[in-house]
């Protein structure tokens, strides 16, 4: 009998994989499965992201921001995911391929990827304990949104106008909206 043409993994032995190519993986269920590579825009939206807290952390070290950060939950051995940016206060470990107890996550919602994150990566998000804020931004400028977890729920913070200012305490970042879209052209972006 043939071998199944899909094999489920552990999360140990899919840290350990690599199918010969560029190609990113995340793990869903035991699965791997290619995601898609982010536009030029993703990208520079991450980037700025990314530099707000950085200078902030300093000061809090061992915290730091990543990007393509590796997600998992303590709790399953079968999920493995990539956010747009993770920060966390846990010291890095030479070969550490996934982020340990983040703070926040921050996913850049893209017409391709938004169901995804939005279904499978944040309600995963959500039930990882460190986690204090999880920012999910879309790629239109007036329907941003933060979610913060607040006593023992989470609640939804919309972000709305070209002025208007993301807050994340957790890293004491404030960015204007107006600034974090500067210069970016999503229609062209998504033409190519």
């Amino acid at each position: 009998m043939a071998d199944p043409a899909i094999r489920h993994m552990t999360l140990a032995e899919f840290l350990r994989w690599e199918d010969g190519t560029d190609t990113r993986y995340e793990l869903i269920w035991g699965v791997p499965v290619a995601i898609v590579p982010p536009a030029g825009a993703h990208g520079v939206l991450c980037v700025r992201l990314g530099v707000g807290p950085d200078p902030r952390l300093c000061s809090r070290r061992p915290c730091m921001a990543h990007t393509e950060a590796g997600i998992v939950r303590p709790d399953r051995e079968v999920a493995y995911y990539v956010a747009d940016l993770a920060v966390t206060c846990s010291p890095y470990r030479r070969g550490q391929r996934f982020v340990r107890d983040p703070i926040l996550i921050v996913e850049i919602l893209a017409p391709s990827t938004e169901r995804h994150d939005r279904r499978t990566k944040l309600p995963v998000y959500r039930d990882i304990e460190s986690v204090k804020r999880s920012c999910s931004s879309t790629r239109k400028v007036s329907t941003p949104k933060i979610l913060r977890y607040v006593g023992d729920r989470w609640i939804t913070e919309l972000v709305q106008g070209r002025e208007a200012m993301i807050r994340v305490s957790s890293v004491d970042l404030r960015v204007a909206m107006v600034e974090l879209y500067e210069g970016i052209d999503f229609d062209a972006d998504d033409a190519a």
